[in-house]
């Protein structure tokens, strides 16, 4: 939520003064504050996609379902002050009753591979993110076993659903497949979100994060100018979260501000003075016990790239974005964009906006070059607890 910034030198009322800020950030303030935390809804999924940090860190163990450990989860997270859940898997769509019951309690939305839709009749207005790791051939490699052509029958699935994003996972080595992807989403009547891929798997090959994304964003700038009214990023966000820098920080577990607050792991990194959101907690799919952070338990930092963890490293950082009305805009934008995509603001007024979005934010100036950091700008970050 956006900070009430108090102090004698607030530059707030001189960049508010503009009308277009000032609809953004009065849209957010009268949305409210979340109080968010993850959940992995199920350990079981019907795919096992390379690179996927869900099975890279051994978290499928397949237990026994038990719903009165989620009726639990559910009741608790409320009298916290809970009012927001992203659920993540395994698979979603394999556990609809429980998916319902998430739905029924929480703002929320939900990331799914595609290969089960999601029915629309009890799940009207849940915000429905589905993967995508490239076009037909790379993501039936990557995510079919190159056996199962997922993205056509995802594309199938969601023709024309309303609740419906592409989160469109971008391999480095791939990025000449961005416009044939987007092309396709967009003529479904679908949204994109851009992530980019880790190689948690150490795969190497077009496949290795250390070869930079420089390419994609030159190709998701394109697509921002051709579809400004589709693409649910900005350059200033596709930047952060492909380059790991934030003003003078490097990303790393150090930086990171989606943390399990009450996990011991998380102690020490909760006294750097950092920010990170104390309400948030990434529990695990007994409902009870939480992670180090949303994606994963003992990973490599620098392999992360999830774009839901930079919106919140951006959000929580607003004091560092008041510097000019620019560094604001990028701020707000952020912030409104997660508010939009997560529907806590009214998304079919809040999608007309996205051209002059684009346009504040650099998106329209496909001329405009980005800096690009040399191979390898990621060091690596060890997790908290291994050795350097």
């Amino acid at each position: 939520m956006a900070e009430k910034i108090t102090t004698a030198a607030n530059p707030l009322k001189e960049y508010l003064a503009d009308p277009f800020l000032d609809r953004l950030y009065c849209e957010i303030r009268r949305a409210g504050p979340l109080k968010s935390v993850s959940v992995d809804i199920t350990q079981v999924c019907n795919l096992r996609c390379i690179g996927c940090y869900f099975f890279a860190e051994k978290m499928n163990r397949h237990e026994p379902e038990n719903e009165a450990a989620l009726d639990g989860f559910i009741e608790r997270e409320k009298a916290r002050g809970t009012n927001f859940v992203t659920v993540v898997g395994g698979e979603p769509s394999l556990v609809l009753h429980r998916l319902k019951k998430i739905y029924e309690n929480f703002c929320m939305n939900v990331a799914t591979n595609g290969l089960c839709r999601i029915p629309y009749q009890g799940f009207e207005n849940m915000p429905i993110g589905i993967s995508v790791w490239g076009d037909r051939q790379t993501d039936q490699k990557l995510r079919g076993g190159d056996k199962v052509s997922v993205f056509p029958k995802a594309l199938d699935h969601y023709k024309g659903d309303p609740r419906a994003f592409w989160y469109y996972t971008v391999v480095p080595g791939k990025a000449d497949e961005i416009e044939s992807v987007v092309e396709q989403c967009v003529a479904n009547g679908n949204y994109v979100l851009f992530n980019f891929y880790g190689d948690v798997g150490g795969f190497g090959g077009c496949l290795d994060h250390r070869q930079g994304f420089a390419a994609a964003r030159k190709e998701i700038r394109r697509m921002i100018a051709r579809y400004p009214q589709r693409i649910l990023i900005t350059s200033y966000l596709s930047k952060v979260v492909s380059t790991g820098r934030l003003y003078d920080e490097t990303w790393g577990y150090d930086v990171c501000t989606s943390i399990s607050s009450d996990n011991e792991a998380n102690q020490e990194r909760i006294k750097n003075g950092k920010p990170y959101n104390p309400h948030f907690r990434a529990y695990n799919a007994d409902f009870a016990t939480t992670r180090r952070c949303c994606t994963g338990k003992d990973r490599d930092c620098s392999s992360c790239f999830d774009v839901w963890e930079h919106f919140s490293w951006i959000m929580l950082n607003m004091r560092r974005h008041l510097g000019s009305k620019q560094e604001f805009t990028n701020w707000l934008t952020t912030m409104y964009l997660f508010y939009l995509i997560n529907r806590i603001i009214d998304f079919e007024n809040g999608v007309r906006l996205l051209p002059e979005i684009h346009r504040r934010t650099g998106g329209l100036h496909q001329d405009e070059e980005l800096e690009e950091h040399p191979v390898g700008f990621r060091p690596a970050v060890a997790a908290q607890g291994s050795t350097p």
